[in-house]
């Protein structure tokens, strides 16, 4: 709940007239020993300036903290007074006045001290001390410390996943590269082994007929023997498509390899026979 704002107490009033008096008086007098015209005046309105600026420090509870200790206005605040009030005594001095090296310091500090107790007046009996503030700003400090070191470590997991996942995307589109390469090869491999099954019977019927004709009875008939025998010692078709099935993962690789190592096998009576060894080896209830 807002508090009220405090009524304004009658010695503000008699504050102001007497910061009035001290800055024309102070002006006047720094303006006059500095014997420079507007150059003094410059030094006399910044004096002015600091005194008013360490007021409203004052009021507002402003603080330096140093080595974890704070310090508030007000010593800078009399250090200003001082400072001038030492420039209007040496002042009267220059003007070989008495009443001048007194009177103008005086109006200065008295003006510093009513300040001091308005100042006082004006604070808010029920407001926090500056160490109470400090202790606040202190804990105020530390929660966006953590929130912002929890939002700096939360972005440094997110870059981190960001790398991550564009490193094992990396790596899938190497796996695919490979596969479709290893695809093509196996493709071209498939098609240059049907080129060979299809120049098979073409070769052999370019064989010279005069060299089968010229040869002796004893020598042509040798051959066919010799070849009724490899016949006989070969695998049969049923068999080699058993053990291709086994180890070809499709149909047509296994045809292709029984028509390799049988190339005078008949392509349709390779194929049924793999697809019964095929039907075969998944069983009756696959």
């Amino acid at each position: 709940m807002k508090r009220p704002a405090l009524d304004r107490p009658p010695i503000l009033y008699g504050a102001y007239a007497l910061a009035g008096l001290s800055l024309i008086w102070s002006g006047y007098a720094i303006t006059d020993l500095m014997h420079s015209g507007r150059f003094g005046l410059s030094v006399a309105i910044a004096g002015d300036i600091g005194w008013i600026t360490v007021l409203w420090a004052e009021y507002r509870g402003v603080t330096i903290r140093i080595k974890d200790k704070a310090y508030g206005a007000a010593p800078a605040g009399w250090a200003i007074a001082l400072g001038v009030a030492a420039l209007l005594v040496l002042h009267g001095h220059d003007e070989r006045s008495t009443a001048q090296a007194i009177a103008g310091p005086f109006v200065v500090l008295v003006g510093k001290v009513v300040w001091t107790f308005a100042l006082a007046a004006l604070r808010d009996p029920a407001a926090l001390t500056a160490d109470q503030e400090a202790e606040i700003a202190a804990v105020m400090r530390d929660s966006e410390y953590e929130a912002r070191l929890h939002a700096a470590k939360l972005d440094h997991v997110d870059r981190a996943a960001d790398a991550e996942i564009a490193r094992i995307r990396a790596e899938a589109r190497i796996t695919l590269a490979r596969d479709d390469a290893d695809a093509e090869i196996r493709l071209e491999r498939i098609d240059k082994a049907r080129a060979i099954e299809r120049r098979s019977p073409l070769a052999i019927a370019e064989q010279p007929r005069e060299q089968i004709a010229s040869a002796p009875v004893a020598q042509r008939r040798e051959p066919a023997m010799t070849s009724t025998i490899a016949d006989r010692e070969q695998p049969s078709i049923a068999d080699l498509a058993r053990e291709q099935v086994a180890i070809s993962d499709d149909n047509p690789t296994a045809v292709l390899a029984v028509l390799a190592i049988r190339p005078d096998a008949h392509e349709p009576s390779v194929a049924a026979a793999v697809r019964r060894a095929r039907n075969a080896q998944k069983g009756p209830y696959n």
